[in-house]
């Protein structure tokens, strides 16, 4: 058996998605589709609005054979940490090729890379200034600048891609129609972005919403518990206020002072959006403070994100016949270690940071997160 490779996080699983995991299968004529999904902790630092066993459920109804996740020390990172925590684990399950949406699946990605500076130096500690500082000497090496958020991520899938021996065929696709970020779900459309969508089950739209994603996603939204940053914010208030500087100085991502300022901000801050306001800066964009919550709320610190990022895994939440077959081919090949559920013992070491951040989701979902969860096995899809 032959698979492919997708990046995932269905935040929620819309029509993009469904056209996405399609094309996977068409372009390549691969027989298994293997999904690396983040968890309940997303990229660009916050809670999915569904829990990864709905996401998984969901993600098997579409169509994908194989769903493992992205440990929440690579899926809280910015995109050249995500993506090639997303590379090493499709590369460890030899998966042939990783199919990815972009805004521009013309661009020459490959010839893009020779733009880096000779030594990398200055972007070894990947942080919230990387993008400018690299689309800087890119527009003065190319003349082409990477401002879409998936031309970016694209780009660093191929630096992953490089690092781990180029095992990957890449295979950019156009993303349907909807921009990554569109605020509200454009009339007459059969796609919109998951950020309109989630802002619309917020507000139970599900008029506006039923066109742009497949039925189950609209069900899953109507009956299950939807999380937002506005149900964590008091324990990140809590967590802000109390901490010392010196043990907040440690959280994952936090430099340059911003200790400082999230601690004096959150004195006065009302809601997330407020902190967030009162936080953001030219040199602090949104999407760092943001992931720098999520560190601070869930207590992840440098040191030990850094250390977990040596020893990834591969962690299935779900399969369908296929996948399972898939999984048993390759399984005596992995390089990386391979868990089906969360005991005692890996609580507390090999998976201790994933099944912490599964607590911490659990005060709002109310839905175990790990602890002998075992893997979905789905036998349906999606059309």
């Amino acid at each position: 058996m032959q698979a492919v490779g997708l990046i995932t996080e269905y935040n929620p699983l819309h029509n993009g998605h469904l056209y996405h995991l399609q094309q996977a299968k068409k372009l390549t004529g691969a027989d298994c589709s293997v999904v690396v999904m983040s968890g309940n902790w997303l990229q660009r630092g916050e809670p999915a609005i569904l829990d990864k066993w709905a996401r998984t459920q969901l993600a098997l109804e579409a169509g994908a054979d194989l769903i493992v996740e992205l440990p929440v020390f690579y899926a809280t990172q910015p995109a050249h940490l995500f993506a090639r925590g997303g590379v090493e684990i499709l590369t460890a399950l030899g998966c042939e090729s990783l199919v990815f949406g972009t805004e521009h699946p013309d661009l020459n990605f490959e010839e893009l890379m020779t733009a880096l500076p000779k030594t990398q130096a200055a972007f070894k500690h990947y942080n919230a200034t990387y993008a400018t500082q690299f689309n800087t000497a890119l527009q003065q090496s190319t003349g082409v600048s990477l401002t879409q958020a998936n031309d970016m991520l694209s780009f660093c899938y191929y630096l992953a891609n490089q690092h781990f021996g180029n095992q990957l065929n890449l295979l950019p696709i156009k993303r349907q129609v909807a921009v990554h970020n569109d605020a509200a779900i454009r009339p007459a459309s059969d796609f919109a972005s998951g950020t309109a969508i989630r802002a619309a089950a917020i507000n139970a739209a599900w008029a506006e919403i039923q066109p742009v994603v497949p039925p189950q996603t609209l069900a899953m939204l109507q009956t299950q518990r939807l999380q937002t940053w506005a149900d964590f914010w008091p324990y990140l208030k809590y967590q802000l206020m109390t901490a010392a500087v010196t043990q907040t100085h440690q959280i994952d991502q936090m430099a340059e002072g911003l200790e400082y300022r999230m601690k004096e901000v959150a004195q006065a801050a009302t809601s997330f959006e407020d902190l967030m306001r009162r936080a953001k800066s030219k040199r602090y964009t949104y999407t760092r403070l943001q992931r720098v919550a999520t560190a601070a709320l869930l207590q992840l610190t440098a040191a030990e994100v850094q250390t977990a990022q040596a020893h990834n895994y591969v962690r299935v939440l779900g399969f369908n016949a296929t996948g399972q077959a898939y999984l048993h081919q390759v399984k005596k090949q992995l390089t990386l270690p391979l868990y089906t559920k969360i005991n005692k013992a890996l609580r507390l070491h090999g998976l201790a940071l994933d099944y912490r951040a599964g607590r911490v989701y659990e005060m709002v979902n109310g839905q175990s997160q790990d602890l002998y969860r075992r893997p979905i096995m789905s036998s349906g899809n999606i059309g």
